[in-house]
């Protein structure tokens, strides 16, 4: 999912974080409470890689080194729960979205409500269930980026295009509880001033995996 909303770049450094550096202030938060009606089946159990989707993308921020991964959920997934299990992801890291068919923003807003953040995040990357596909290296580049600028709403680009995920500060995550926009695009509109984009060259982060057709094209070389 994409937005369009006007922001501006700021530069960094040009040095790349280093391998495995942690990022203890960031939490991730997983939106799996989708129904997969155009995928046919749930998409987050599909293999991946040796795993499922949402194995490789817990598997993929445990990596990262980030201080926390929860995960919003259907009120009643057994296939999914089962499959947390076997990932070892705790089920205090588990956010039950009583509302899924409100779609994703309304996972958002759960996530943001929820209490069971650990004291010292900070930080929170809004982590799309079907993106699988994308690069550890970006990603690690983009959570350096944010970690450097932990004031701002940071989103990572390519070709002029941001896409997620979306890292949000504290206080406009917090916002989030009370809001009434209907998008998480709408809710950011206000914050466009302190919203940064990091142009990154992983194509992948246009593409989602929504279809059998899409499913088919990502997996064709693994």
């Amino acid at each position: 999912m994409l937005f369009s909303h006007q922001s501006f770049v700021i530069s960094h450094s040009g040095k790349m974080p280093a391998m495995n550096t942690p990022f203890p202030s960031t939490g991730a938060v997983i939106l799996g409470a989708g129904a997969s009606s155009r995928m046919g089946r749930p998409k987050l159990l599909l293999p991946w890689n040796g795993t499922t989707v949402v194995g490789q993308i817990i598997r993929q921020w445990r990596e990262l080194g980030v201080g926390q991964i929860a995960i919003v959920h259907r009120p009643d997934d057994p296939a999914l729960f089962t499959e947390l299990d076997r990932l070892d992801l705790s089920r205090a890291d588990r956010i039950e979205n009583p509302r899924p068919d409100h779609g994703m923003f309304g996972s958002v807003v759960c996530a943001a409500r929820w209490s069971g953040w650990k004291p010292g995040i900070s930080q929170r990357a809004i982590v799309l269930g079907d993106q699988p596909h994308l690069e550890t290296k970006m990603l690690r580049a983009f959570l350096g980026f944010a970690a450097q600028n932990p004031a701002m709403i940071c989103q990572p680009a390519h070709s002029g295009r941001a896409g997620h995920p979306v890292i949000l500060p504290d206080d406009v995550f917090g916002g989030l509880r009370r809001t009434d926009a209907g998008t998480l695009k709408d809710f950011l509109k206000p914050f466009s001033g302190r919203t940064v984009h990091f142009p990154v060259t992983d194509a992948g982060l246009s593409l989602d995996l929504d279809t059998p057709e899409d499913y088919k094209r990502f997996t064709a070389d693994k």
